[in-house]
């Protein structure tokens, strides 16, 4: 198959140039790679979907607060271990604002992005109790935090929710905590990559279960209220971020400023971790800390031993735009809502060339339009998709990275897309699906 919108000839050397054995099992990493080298030995502009970055400008009242925090002279001082007071305030009361959920600033510890928060997490958490040693992941997920336990040595269990919605997410999860050595679970919602979106029947299911096993819930919130189809702008009103926080008083949160402020740059987050939580006593922590108090372990412990805390400017930043956003007076879903416009033109236009929808349905309602979809096309394995579309201008990545069982998908991620590529897209998926229907 010749007549493919970038060269034959020049995508084939190319891959040929990076020694991939398969396009389709290659890391996200390589295949940026080898979709910039294309870019580059063609002129042609790829429709690039293989990462999950954001592709909007940075929040200016970070960005200005941050500069004036430079200027003042912190770049020269250690902030505090668990973050700047005017944080910690701010992040309590966004949590309450915007989730209805009691946490003291005490236990909202800024974090380098919050993937700091997931290795302190995963750290702390198998050493609480020495049978408990491995942490439990409802796939799809983000695939650097098993990388993260594989680091750190822990063992881990997993399951793809895809069969396992609503109640029957109740047996499933039985199965596992009932052995006895999970420490805690973790899960993303919004989910990176499917979309999905836990109902409030699931998220009861998943607290009541933490609480008749002790097992902690962590909640990986990087696409805090991206959820469209609720509108969660408006502070201390309902609807809130839905979240176990409602059905178990044993969580951490992971809240990211990543996507929705678009400031991944400064690697700054949030890591809340409920009052209950925080106060635990566990003395088997003592084997590995100067304290059996579980946030105290947290902070003078492991987030110490990490990093000694993080950017003391962008913890001004941060300050900043979550006291806007708590005050009323910056909007930020408003922002970000262009993510879920684009993902319904495109969805459509793949839908109307002959590709499906993997993860489509948050038990009987359709998913909502975001920062990703997932798709197949008949006949193929995600590999095998990844590896035809690469000559067609259009990049991905397999669902078999993720932990997902579905092992005919892709990932597709909307946010490098701008809207005048849209023309170039359906003209490739037009072709595609000439060439292959």
């Amino acid at each position: 198959m010749k007549d493919t919108p970038i060269p034959f000839e020049i995508v084939e050397k190319q891959i040929e140039l990076m020694n991939l054995s398969s396009v389709g099992k290659a890391s996200i990493r390589e295949i940026k790679r080898l979709v910039d080298n294309i870019e580059q030995a063609t002129g042609q502009k790829y429709i690039r979907m293989e990462m999950g970055i954001p592709g909007l400008a940075p929040c200016q009242i970070g960005v200005d607060a941050e500069v004036a925090a430079l200027k003042e002279g912190v770049a020269a001082i250690y902030p505090d271990i668990d973050g700047i007071k005017p944080l910690k305030n701010e992040i309590s009361r966004f949590v309450k604002l915007f989730m209805n959920t009691e946490v003291n600033p005490g236990g909202c510890i800024p974090t380098v992005g919050s993937m700091q928060g997931s290795f302190a997490a995963f750290t702390t958490l198998v050493r609480m109790y020495k049978e408990r040693d491995t942490i439990l992941f409802i796939d799809p997920g983000f695939p650097v935090h098993k990388q993260q336990c594989k680091v750190l040595g822990i063992p881990v269990e997993s399951f793809d929710v895809y069969n396992y919605r609503g109640e029957k997410l109740r047996k499933k999860l039985e199965e596992h905590l009932s052995k006895g050595n999970i420490a805690g679970l973790l899960y993303s919602n919004p989910n990176n990559p499917s979309w999905i979106c836990f109902t409030e029947t699931e998220l009861k299911i998943i607290g009541e279960l933490a609480n008749k096993y002790n097992v902690v819930v962590m909640e990986d919130l990087a696409y805090f209220a991206m959820d469209f189809r609720r509108d969660v702008s408006k502070p201390g009103e309902p609807p809130f971020q839905s979240s176990v926080t409602q059905y178990t008083d044993n969580y951490v949160l992971f809240i990211s400023s990543s996507k929705v402020f678009s400031y991944a740059g400064q690697r700054i987050g949030m890591m809340v971790v409920s009052d209950h939580l925080f106060n635990t006593k566990a003395p088997d922590l003592l084997r590995y800390y100067g304290s059996d108090s579980f946030g105290r372990a947290m902070i003078f412990g492991t987030v110490y031993a990490l990093s000694s805390g993080t950017s003391h400017s962008a913890q001004y930043a941060l300050a900043a735009m979550l006291k806007a956003i708590n005050d009323g007076e910056y909007d930020f879903i408003s922002v970000v809502k262009e993510y879920g416009e684009k993902a319904k033109i495109m969805k459509k236009m793949f839908l109307d060339n002959g590709f499906k929808l993997v993860y489509d349905k948050d038990e009987d309602e359709p998913i909502a339009d975001g920062f990703y979809f997932t798709i197949s096309y008949p006949g193929f394995s995600g590999e095998e998709l990844i590896e035809k579309l690469v000559y067609y201008g259009i990049s991905a990545i397999s669902l078999a990275i993720t932990g997902s069982e579905r092992m005919e998908g892709l990932r597709a991620c909307v946010s490098l897309i701008s809207r005048d590529q849209f023309p170039d897209l359906e003209y490739r998926l037009k072709k595609f699906h000439e060439h292959h229907g």
